[in-house]
């Protein structure tokens, strides 16, 4: 195979005009050549995108249909951490992944969660637990290639047993450590760093990139669903070229089959960042950081690489091939070359671990009168850091119109590993929601169920839902529920990306008629019950202070 076109070398730092041969899946032959007068523009030959960290699971989407959506957009490898599934599904949930990514037609990069449960012990309920027995085991594999983001920084801090065990076991098996530790800075970050963590994908600020960067550690510059941070560290891209790259992290359905890396890379080209600098953080530095050889175009390389139409900001994918193997062209009627055989999937029986049952309105209740001091998780749209108001009511902010605060619901998150759990309830401020109750078993990173509702009611319909589908995303009011079920591991559906991403936006348009402004309503939601992101967070066990990792009382009587 012969393609002709602007060949973009990002070793080279160099845009000349050539011929790429591509012979048994490798890269045979680069040439520089004149191109031919046709009276049309020919296209730019390029290495292919690469999300740098990412939780598949967050697409509701198997891996081979995630790929299969993301090759569209110029997408040749992920770097998947599967944490979501491990926290339900444990070793297992792992396999599952890693069968349905070897079908993929991308690389994927999986590695094994540090964080199997992301805290534990009083403070959250996961379907499993990965010690760091596992961890040693699993990073042995060769189809594991890092250990999954540190999410407990204050156990690195500490240092937990447990988890610098974890840490010196991927040192000893010479792979990477992905890090998470959102506002830390000074001796702190330095002190994290040096345990051997080597990126960040949490920096919200340029105070904390630049801080992660002078303590050694890679950014990760996300633009996901629900944390959106691109536009506060995308000088880091002309900065600190070598020490940036791009990634998701949660990327919801419908906001992946509109694009994926391509829209940061359009982003930073609109912005005038040079281009060589943008792919050098897109494309090159994923591979050498995770020791990947997905291609760069150069001689001896996978022949993986996108064709677009121009290198503007307003660049098309034309067509993406991924070891000598065209996986997605624009011509074609469907939007992809490939499509997933699922009746000939042998992973076709989806795991999940579900045990709750039913709940009636008596199971959720909320004592609360005037003159009480109440903890009130305020959630931001488009920000995974929540705020603790502490509010001496003046009356029952759930039923008095009179209440200063209208728009404060009730939350509830109810374990569904563990038989004969009683939810626990508490209160949020920010999603605005008018009429009606919304449900998942989308619940970071545990994965129970959680609700927000205007009443018990519509708490329960939505959450029992939940449970006749043994998990899923639900959205009710008065005259009409909508859902999706998620019938693997309670995170992900079998159904075609397109259809996935179809209903979840019908649901979110209800949920917007309901009154919710938030963009991702739920994955907003999803980061309620994270307790390692600050500032209060409910789990199915407390209402926590993330900050100190303390109960906090979600009432107290003066």
């Amino acid at each position: 195979m012969k393609i002709i076109g602007h060949i973009v070398d990002v070793v080279r730092r160099d845009i000349y005009d050539g011929v790429v041969v591509v012979e048994g899946g490798k890269i045979a032959e680069v040439t520089h050549c004149e191109l031919p007068p046709t009276g049309m523009a020919y296209p730019y030959l390029m290495p292919g995108f690469i999300d740098s960290h990412v939780h598949i699971e967050s697409s509701m989407m198997e891996p081979h249909e995630f790929a299969r959506v993301a090759v569209g957009h110029g997408t040749i490898g992920a770097v998947a951490d599967p944490h979501e599934i491990c926290n339900v599904m444990g070793e297992e949930g792992l396999d599952y992944m890693v069968r349905s990514g070897k079908q993929a037609t991308m690389n994927i990069c999986f590695g094994v969660p540090s964080c199997v449960p992301a805290v534990g012990g009083d403070i959250e309920t996961s379907g499993a637990v990965l010690d760091a027995d596992d961890i040693e085991r699993l990073l042995a594999r060769d189809d594991i290639g890092f250990l999954g983001e540190v999410m407990n920084y204050v156990g690195v801090l500490n240092g937990d047993e447990q988890l610098m065990k974890k840490i010196a076991a991927a040192k000893r098996h010479g792979k990477p450590v992905d890090g998470h530790a959102p506002g830390l800075l000074g001796i702190d970050r330095v002190r994290y760093a040096s345990a051997g963590i080597t990126t960040d994908h949490e920096c919200a600020t340029l105070e904390e990139g630049l801080a992660c960067i002078k303590a050694g550690m890679k950014v990760l510059i996300r633009e996901g669903s629900a944390a959106k941070d691109f536009d506060n560290l995308e000088s880091l891209i002309g900065r600190e070229t070598e020490h940036v790259m791009f990634c998701t992290d949660d990327c919801h359905p419908n906001e992946l089959v509109r694009g994926h890396i391509n829209n940061m890379v359009k982003r930073a080209i609109a912005d005038g960042y040079d281009l060589f600098d943008i792919l050098q953080v897109a494309c090159v530095n994923p591979q050498r950081h995770y020791r990947r050889n997905w291609g760069l175009l150069q001689v001896g390389d996978p022949a993986t690489f996108i064709v677009v139409n121009n290198i503007g900001p307003h660049f098309r994918v034309q067509h993406t091939f991924v070891n000598g193997v065209e996986v997605f062209s624009f011509n074609s009627s469907s939007g992809a070359t490939y499509s997933h055989a699922v009746a000939n999937d042998p992973v076709k029986v989806y795991p999940n671990r579900f045990v709750a049952t039913p709940i009636t309105a008596a199971d959720i209740p909320m004592d609360i009168n005037s003159g009480d001091t109440v903890n009130i998780i305020n959630a931001f749209d488009g920000s995974l850091i929540t705020r603790r108001e502490e509010v001496t009511l003046t009356g029952n902010p759930l039923i008095d119109a009179l209440y200063p605060w209208p728009e404060v619901q009730k939350i509830v998150v109810y374990n569904r590993y563990t038989p004969g759990a009683k939810p626990v309830v508490g209160l949020v401020r920010g999603f605005g929601l008018r009429d009606g109750a919304i449900a998942s078993t989308v619940a970071h990173d545990c994965h129970n169920i959680v609700a927000i509702g205007l009443n018990n009611d519509y708490l329960v319909s939505a959450i029992n839902r939940v449970v006749e589908m043994q998990g899923g995303l639900v959205v009710v009011s008065k005259d009409e529920m909508l859902d999706l079920a998620l019938p693997i591991g309670g995170l992900m559906s079998p159904l075609n990306g397109h259809e996935v991403a179809y209903r979840s936006r019908i649901i979110r348009d209800m949920v917007a008629q309901l009154g919710c402004k938030m963009k991702s309503p739920f994955i907003t939601m999803a980061f309620m019950c994270l307790p390692v992101i600050p500032e209060l967070k409910i789990t199915d066990r407390c209402l926590l202070d993330s900050t100190s990792m303390t109960p906090v009382p979600q009432v107290t009587r003066h």
